[in-house]
């Protein structure tokens, strides 16, 4: 399959690589490649520059933002969050009409440091701020509850034995996506929230995940829902 992932950063490189180990055919797309190239510093949580990361996984290709989008059947948002409306808006309404985009950004400020605020939350939520600017992308709220390499291996944590939550508007989107979490990443356990106002609880879950990776030292972890 086609796959279109907009955010170059460490979460749109694992998933891109984790997709091209299986075979789809994945644009990653940037604001500029040729910038992005010849960046040579590591960004926060990486050990490597891009361009040395993709040496490693050239069979991921690169695009603009719009390239990606118009490439992909199917649409991974990878990107920072407070960047992500932007990103879309340089993607192209054409090229993200009628897709499904699978949210996985977090609105998180760094502004003031460490731990991060979120830049929206309560009465509203990125989710809901992309479905509104693109009413007719089919947006998908998942996977931004835990770490990158627990996203494309749960098995990582407790032999996969914890939820990860989707919720969006549309009921074929959302089911799709929870194929695709379920026989591409290997979740066991995938819970839908609702439509896609349930995106404020998922993504005001980042601070408190943000205060058990502090206090446990270890972003390896997850949640599961017992009753």
């Amino acid at each position: 399959m086609r796959i279109g992932i907009l955010g170059t950063g460490t979460v749109g490189q694992i998933i891109g690589a984790k997709l091209v180990s299986l075979g789809h055919d994945v644009v990653l797309g940037t604001r500029d490649v040729a910038k992005l190239m010849e960046h040579k510093e590591t960004r926060m949580g990486q050990t490597q520059s891009f361009a040395e990361w993709h040496k490693q996984n050239s069979q991921v290709k690169l695009g603009t933002f719009a390239q990606s989008a118009s490439h992909g059947e199917i649409l991974f948002n990878c990107t920072a969050g407070a960047g992500s409306l932007e990103a879309l808006r340089m993607a192209g309404e054409a090229n993200l009409k009628g897709k499904i985009l699978i949210d996985i950004a977090n609105p998180l400020d760094f502004s003031r440091g460490m731990p991060p605020s979120l830049t929206v939350s309560n009465t509203d939520s990125l989710g809901e701020q992309i479905q509104r600017a693109f009413p007719a992308v089919k947006v998908v709220k998942t996977l931004n509850t835990v770490n990158a390499n627990v996203m494309v291996n749960p098995r990582q944590v407790a032999d996969g034995d914890h939820h990860i939550f989707v919720c969006g508007n549309d009921a074929a989107a959302k089911a799709q996506v929870t194929d695709i979490l379920k026989n591409w990443f290997g979740w066991r356990h995938v819970l839908d929230l609702g439509d896609i106002k349930a995106a404020r609880a998922i993504e005001m879950y980042l601070p408190l995940w943000v205060g058990l990776f502090m206090a446990q030292g270890t972003p390896l972890f997850n949640i599961k829902i017992v009753s």
